[in-house]
């Protein structure tokens, strides 16, 4: 290896870099080469997140709720979907570029997938029209009504959320499942009552506790279920899942949009990139946060 010594402006042993200044003056093609030669170190940056996915819709009139999205949270240690363990904050290296896409919620569909970097949340299931199981997703869609044998709730992705409740076996006055949530199962329907939908999870990523990802109720003769809490879309009230919040929509409703938010050292700053809608970089303590709303794109920080 070239002893780089006595060269970009550094007299002594060789260039190096801490997490915290450099030392010498490094020219682009300086720092290239140093990097090919091993004797250069990448400054890098712990970012926790909270990702969540678009939900599932509804299908029917009287079809099952639709599922939230994906939810995972790396964000001190607050709980990640399906009642998990929180996840490991991400280490990146700054000045290099990262993927974003903030899912769209389903709109007669299964939700869309969120990401960051190598973080990925599964969109929420679609729920199922009659006669039909609910879809797989972050969160599971509800089964669906059925007059001969019933149906079953969607399954829910490991660790991001919570299967769908199952549609009612009835001659009669069958009732769909509830779309599952971030926080807890789809409620089962049962004799001419709709399930209830899962509850969301609540995170403070933001300074302050916010619940999202609540799965979809399902509509039933006598009585429908409620959206679970966090955005869950409630027959005959507010059907579509609510907007960055990855819930899941009731009835023949969207699901809501999900979410990327990241939390990193207020001593680092963030460029967003075209094609992603973000909010204001703010300062809560000794850390930034920002919430990434819509699009595809990357980010990157120094």
């Amino acid at each position: 290896m070239v002893d780089k010594s006595n060269i970009y402006g550094y007299v002594g042993a060789s260039p190096t870099q801490s997490n915290s200044a450099n030392t010498g003056i490094f020219e682009v093609n300086d720092v290239t080469d140093l990097l090919n030669s091993n004797q250069y170190k990448l400054q890098v940056l712990d970012v926790s997140y909270l990702v969540i996915a678009g939900g599932g819709s509804g299908i029917a009139d009287y079809g099952g709720g639709g599922g939230a999205g994906g939810y995972r949270n790396s964000y001190a240690s607050e709980t990640s979907g399906g009642n998990s363990s929180t996840e490991t904050p991400l280490v990146i290296n700054k000045g290099s570029n990262y993927t974003v896409t903030v899912g769209a919620g389903g709109s007669s569909s299964s939700g869309n997938d969120s990401v960051f970097a190598t973080i990925t949340s599964d969109g929420g299931g679609r729920g199922g029209t009659v006669g039909a199981n609910g879809y797989n997703g972050g969160s599971g869609g509800g089964g669906g009504y059925d007059n001969s044998s019933g149906t079953t709730g969607g399954t829910a992705t490991s660790n991001q959320g919570f299967n769908g409740g199952n549609g009612h076996n009835a001659s009669v006055n069958g009732a769909s499942g509830g779309g599952g949530g971030a926080g807890a199962v789809g409620g089962n329907g049962t004799f001419a009552v709709g399930g209830n939908g899962g509850n969301g999870l609540s995170s403070s990523i933001k300074g302050s506790a916010t619940t999202r990802a609540g799965g979809a109720g399902a509509k039933g003769n006598t009585s429908s279920g409620s959206g679970g809490s966090g955005g869950g879309g409630t027959p005959g009230g507010t059907e579509a899942g609510t907007v960055n919040t990855g819930s899941g929509g009731a009835r023949v409703s969207a699901g809501g949009s999900g979410i990327v938010i990241l939390r990193y050292s207020n001593t680092s700053s963030i460029t967003v990139g075209a094609g992603l809608t973000a909010g204001t970089e703010t300062t809560d303590g000794s850390d930034k946060y920002i919430e990434i709303t819509a699009g595809t794109g990357t980010i990157s920080f120094s």
